[in-house]
């Protein structure tokens, strides 16, 4: 998964029931652009938020926009927000209502933390760390190469304090956020080639973005950056000689497996990735009490069904690519430890020069310790006999 998932083919239009008219006039000043005027239109918004609160608390009705980085095509990950969306109706009786739009049609994937702050949407669905340009920091609340499985990352969310962490990073953007959704541990891609010891990585021309790309120039591949879109014709032509996505059941939609078989594992670079919910803090505020609770309830239930999703369809989509012909490979214990050692040169270098990436690292690093050791004790030992029996 990487920020050009949200940056694919635009989406056909929604069918979602047309916005009010005045977050229809908020929506439009956005999408118009810089010749607005932030400032101004942040004025109107706020404004506009207002009178929608008088409302609330009066009327007990609330109507929010939702934007996604991800095309419904993804049903898997676009998922979460239906599921948001049916939440909030069902426990407020139909008061509490959310429009939902996916990647492109109302703002691009990548656009929704701008439109957010600029009081266009109230919530958008996305990843933390497709923002690191703006707060290097923000990748610890999605995933770091080396970093936690979907259970570790929601237990220092939860009880880690990692939660309470990233939501000082978030607090400079007028956002509070909650955890939404995780695809479990990803595969490690596609390759042409075998590929068994650091040496085979040399001059590798592998479609990685992000920290996992980075990571690997270092271990010297020549990695580019590619939307989703672009990688099938990219492994066709020879453009590049490997690819990583997500898992079994996102990546048989796309193909991969017509042009390479070689399907590498586990995706250390993202063991357990985690979307989020973004919220304008200043709507937030307005919420009655009771719906701030269905909100972050709702939450909840949207972020565990995409994992539980994602575990329910992974299992057959890998049969499918096996019977296919596809070659399952595990990365060599070589291949990982320089990469391990890698990452955590990565992550040291970025410390050094980003106070805010230190003081997340540090406390994150004795986490990830402790909850290594615990896991790697009765869970590693009965996964071990229960997957060899199997």
């Amino acid at each position: 998964m990487s920020e050009h998932e949200a940056a694919s083919d635009p989406p056909p239009r929604s069918t979602t029931s047309p916005l009010p008219k005045r977050r229809r006039s908020a929506r439009r000043a956005f999408l118009a652009g810089a010749g607005a005027g932030a400032a101004g239109l942040l004025a109107a918004c706020r404004r506009d938020g207002a009178t929608r609160a008088a409302a609330v608390h009066t009327g007990r009705r609330v109507n929010w926009t939702l934007a996604s980085s991800f095309p419904s095509s993804l049903d898997a990950m676009y998922g979460p927000t239906q599921v948001l969306k049916r939440s909030l109706e069902e426990m407020s009786g139909g008061a509490f209502t959310l429009d939902t739009f996916q990647a492109g049609e109302l703002v691009g994937g990548l656009e929704v933390l701008d439109a957010i702050q600029a009081g266009a949407i109230q919530v958008g669905h996305t990843a933390s760390y497709y923002f690191i340009g703006k707060r290097r920091a923000l990748a610890f609340d999605t995933c770091v190469p080396f970093g936690l499985t979907a259970r570790q990352h929601q237990a220092w969310q939860r009880y880690g304090g990692g939660l309470e962490t990233v939501r000082k990073l978030y607090a400079d953007f007028g956002v509070i956020h909650f955890p939404g959704g995780n695809t479990g541990a990803q595969m490690g891609g596609w390759f042409r080639d075998p590929v068994e010891t650091p040496a085979d990585l040399e001059g590798l021309r592998m479609r990685i973005p992000g920290m996992g790309g980075q990571v690997m120039d270092m271990l010297g591949a020549s990695t580019q950056v590619l939307a989703g879109g672009e990688i099938y014709t990219a492994l066709e032509t020879a453009r590049i000689d490997a690819t990583e996505w997500v898992g079994p059941y996102d990546d048989e939609r796309l193909g991969f497996y017509k042009k390479v078989k070689n399907y590498y594992y586990p995706g250390w670079w993202e063991p357990g990735p985690e979307l989020v919910y973004q919220v304008s803090r200043h709507d937030w505020e307005r919420l009655p009490a009771e719906y701030q609770a269905m909100f972050e309830a709702a939450t909840r239930v949207a972020a565990a069904d995409m994992l539980q999703r994602y575990d329910a369809l992974n299992p057959a989509a890998l049969d499918r690519l096996v019977a296919a012909g596809v070659v399952l490979r595990p990365f060599s214990d070589a291949l990982m430890s320089a990469a391990a050692e890698a990452s955590e040169d990565y992550l040291s270098t970025q410390a050094a020069a980003d106070p805010d990436f230190a003081a997340v690292l540090e406390p994150w690093r004795a986490f990830r310790r402790a909850s290594n050791s615990w896991f790697g004790t009765a869970e590693l030992e009965y996964a071990r006999s229960a997957h060899r029996r199997s």
